[in-house]
């Protein structure tokens, strides 16, 4: 048995195609992220991932919709994440493939 320090994981991802991780693979990765209330957070897509979101606490808009606890969204390729904070928001994201440089920014 391993055990990791989730405090030196990057940004809340401790599964995936990159270091460190606790478990690595090119298959998926995952996350839990805190996100404050008002966080400012990079508009962004992906070319080949999906994203697979769980909001575990807290209460959000993205793509129009409000997102509560208890709620899973789910963007696809090419969708843009346009998130906006109104609680601290507590997120479990799946993604789907694992790819290094995946992520577009909106500017």
């Amino acid at each position: 048995m391993k055990i990791y320090d989730f405090k030196k994981m990057i940004g809340g991802w401790f599964i995936g195609n990159f270091k460190p991780s606790a478990f690595k693979t090119k298959t998926f990765e995952v996350s839990y992220k805190i996100h404050k209330r008002n966080e400012k957070w990079d508009y962004h897509y992906h070319k080949k991932a999906t994203e697979i979101n769980l909001v575990i606490k807290g209460r959000m808009k993205i793509r129009n919709k409000i997102i509560k606890k208890n709620q899973i969204f789910i963007l696809k390729p090419k969708e843009i994440a346009d998130p906006k904070f109104y609680q601290d928001t507590h997120i479990v994201c799946v993604k789907v493939p694992s790819v290094i440089g995946d992520k577009y920014l909106i500017k």
